[in-house]
């Protein structure tokens, strides 16, 4: 079965992202693209890599009827533009933080309120690692922030084996390419500001901790840092558990958490350049890499997970969930394996 698809907001980078899969998804058609500054321009005008294609943006006004929509918008246009985006699909799937967490007062908390928190208790999270059997048939879903998707990959196996109770002291240190700001990024996103940098951006409050504490009951000393890559999210976890912990336990945990999953691979300390997780090789790609180093004089596990911001992080997210959703096969449209060697990615 084909089902219909459009892209609302298709102009941006992440937009672009879910234009490239859903052009060559196997299951999907896909019917409509919107921008509001380029519309009647085709696709390949924004995206170069699409200039096969001859759909052309449309206004965002003229929805047409689709079996899915995903809305690449800036926070707070989907809560108010959600009426129009159910009405025009079955399934809906958000990439912003629109309705990813459960509750008015979290909205209160770190972002600026929410119009419509009756339709949070409906949202289901895009991560499919955590949440793959609610997504099932689900028709409202929130792709996750790619910082936390990064966190919450690395540390999820360390809950999921009692490593981790939440009571632990977790530090965490994320590195993120340009493209997490977005082809509008502002005057600290040009290239001549950008590059070289390691800049720390959100050194405590970042929004992705509210989603952190949400799904991994933790509270975490939280640090986000710009630098000089164009794709990418790197989370380095520093853990203090309470119990000493071997090697054995944490591939066993490791293991058993991503064992049967597609896209999340295991890179701990093998031979090689690349020993750990590392943005480089998944650029492009919906793998997550994820790895541990133990630090047994300072009771200490460092946690290592890298993902493609705009992939695993966004739009890979949001076909994946989208791909359990209506039944598909999970894979469909992401078996890009990405490239070796690349440059910065």
């Amino acid at each position: 079965m084909t089902y219909t698809a459009s892209v609302v907001g298709g102009s941006g980078f992440t937009g672009g992202e879910l234009l490239r899969i859903l052009d060559g998804h196997p299951e999907f058609e896909l019917e409509q693209a919107t921008s509001r500054s380029k519309e009647n321009k085709t696709i390949g005008h924004s995206h170069p890599n699409l200039r096969h294609s001859d759909l052309r943006f449309s206004s965002p006004a003229d929805l047409e009827s689709v079996d899915v929509l995903f809305a690449a918008t800036p926070h707070g246009v989907s809560m108010e533009q959600v009426d129009a985006f159910q009405e025009a699909a079955g399934t809906v799937v958000d990439l912003s933080a629109d309705f990813r967490l459960d509750t008015e007062q979290q909205y209160d908390e770190w972002y600026d309120g929410h119009s419509r928190p009756e339709l949070l208790e409906e949202s289901e999270y895009a991560l499919p690692e955590l949440n793959r059997d609610n997504l099932e048939g689900a028709e409202l879903i929130a792709s996750g922030g790619c910082n936390a998707t990064a966190t919450i990959l690395g540390l999820l196996p360390l809950f999921e084996a009692d490593i981790l109770s939440g009571d632990e002291q977790v530090v965490v240190d994320v590195k993120v390419g340009s493209s997490e700001g977005g082809a509008g990024g502002g005057e600290a996103s040009s290239h001549p500001e950008r590059s070289g940098v390691v800049r720390p951006y959100a050194p405590t409050g970042h929004r992705h901790e509210a989603e952190i504490q949400q799904f991994l009951g933790i509270d975490v000393s939280f640090t986000v840092h710009a630098v000089d890559m164009i794709r990418g999210a790197s989370a380095t976890c520093h853990v203090f558990p309470e119990q000493r912990v071997s090697k054995g336990d944490l591939w066993g945990a490791y293991r058993g958490e991503y064992e049967d999953e597609p896209f999340v691979e295991l890179v701990a300390g093998g031979g090689g350049v690349y020993r750990y997780p590392e943005p480089k090789s998944v650029a492009g790609t919906n793998r997550a890499e994820v790895g541990f180093e133990l630090d047994p004089g300072n009771r200490r596990l460092v946690v290592f997970s890298a993902i493609d911001n705009m992939m695993k992080g966004s739009a890979g997210q949001a076909v994946h969930a989208a791909n359990v959703a209506l039944g598909i096969e999970e894979t469909a449209g992401l078996e890009f394996q990405g490239l070796h060697p690349v440059g910065a990615p």
